[in-house]
């Protein structure tokens, strides 16, 4: 019997995240899925709207074999594979589940790289991200479950209600926060270990609500590329690459990070930031607004959403919110201000607009609705 909630996740995918129309193409590319109910269910609701699927089905174990003993000729190969394929899409789907969280762990930095500057470049980067309608999840997995400190059956529940929620409302809610942001030039952020300004003036504002991500609930823009100064520390755990970084903090001036250290992997930190020239800089500041989602599981799609919390993250840009920053590294790093995490301050222009992960004005109250 089919479940449900499998049905409900895909109509979310097809209908409401690409929007998908007669006659388009769509790639839906699925990596360490347990099971293939959600491909096939998506299958089927693309052919019944009109559509055109194509699936690629990956595992991360090959993968880390592919990224380990590639080099530049063999990696570009694929990429420009990929990128063919990528390049006749109108839409992209990708579902990412995980057998081992950790599977690329012991690839080294330099492979890794690699990878990126021959596939993850060329194909999403380039193509996907500005030329297709997309939208990206994980699947719901044992180790997913265990990252989050809940039973499977728990997790599952919790996985499903976050992922199908009502993103148009969550929609309505997020434009006043949008307005607010575009009216805004100074942003001043303040928390343990962080003192930050920069300025967000006249850059686009997106609010976001089941269009990129699965789960969504977040407003972003960039900041004027050369206009933070001060310092962040991050408390969220990042898993990037295979490797996982605890207590992250970053010093700038002049918008670049000048300083950047974190707990036994401070080496490695400074590898992913000197990737190219554009990764000491920021490409994205997001306020999380999805109080479905409270705590940290070191999943970025999940963790960057959690209600009360911010993002602010080195490397490129998004078309969408462009402050003309490039890079091939684009690393979602999560600071949650909530009293259990902290704390912590967010002033626009002088005037403080939320408090221990709570937004203040009247106009921005339903924002707070379930966080606690």
């Amino acid at each position: 019997m089919k479940d449900p909630r499998i049905s409900a996740l895909a109509d979310v995918l097809i209908q409401h995240s690409c929007q998908l129309q007669a006659g388009e193409k769509i790639l839906i590319e699925a990596f360490d899925l347990p099971e293939s109910n959600l491909v096939c269910e998506l299958v089927e609701k693309v052919r019944a709207v009109g559509g055109l699927p194509v699936v690629s089905w990956k595992s991360n174990e090959i993968l880390r074999s592919l990224y380990a003993s590639g080099d530049k000729a063999s990696l570009q190969l694929v990429g420009e594979l990929e990128a063919n394929v990528m390049r006749q899409m109108d839409a992209y789907i990708g579902i990412r589940g995980a057998a081992n969280s950790d599977q690329f762990a012991d690839v080294p930095g330099k492979q890794m790289d690699l990878m990126t500057e021959s596939i993850w470049q060329p194909v999403h980067i380039d193509i996907r991200v500005p030329k297709t309608k997309w939208v990206v999840l994980r699947y719901p997995t044992h180790s997913m479950a265990q990252s989050a400190r809940m039973s499977t059956a728990a997790f599952e529940d919790f996985f499903f209600d976050v992922c199908t929620a009502d993103y148009a409302a969550m929609g309505v809610a997020q434009e006043p926060l949008k307005e607010l942001m575009l009216a805004t030039d100074e942003v001043h952020i303040k928390s343990p270990g962080t003192d930050l300004k920069f300025s967000i003036k006249d850059i686009p504002v997106i609010p976001c609500s089941g269009g990129r991500n699965i789960p969504d609930g977040e407003v972003f823009t960039a900041p004027v590329r050369d206009s933070l100064n001060g310092v962040i520390q991050y408390n969220a755990g990042s898993r990037y690459q295979g490797t996982v970084f605890e207590n992250i903090r970053f010093e700038f001036k002049d918008g670049k990070i000048i300083d950047a250290t974190c707990t036994g992997q401070t080496e490695r930190l400074n590898e992913i930031l000197d990737t190219d020239p554009g990764a000491r800089y920021i490409g994205e500041w997001s306020l999380g607004c999805n109080n479905r989602v409270k705590h940290p599981m070191m999943d970025t799609l999940f963790d960057e959403k959690i209600g009360g919390s911010m993002h602010l993250t080195p490397g490129n840009a998004y078309d969408s919110a462009d402050n003309g920053n490039r890079s091939r590294v684009h690393w979602d790093l999560v600071l949650i201000q909530t009293p259990e995490y902290g704390g912590g301050e967010i002033w626009f222009d002088g005037k403080l607009i939320r408090e221990n992960g709570r937004f203040l004005p009247e106009n921005l109250q339903p924002l707070n609705v379930g966080l606690g």
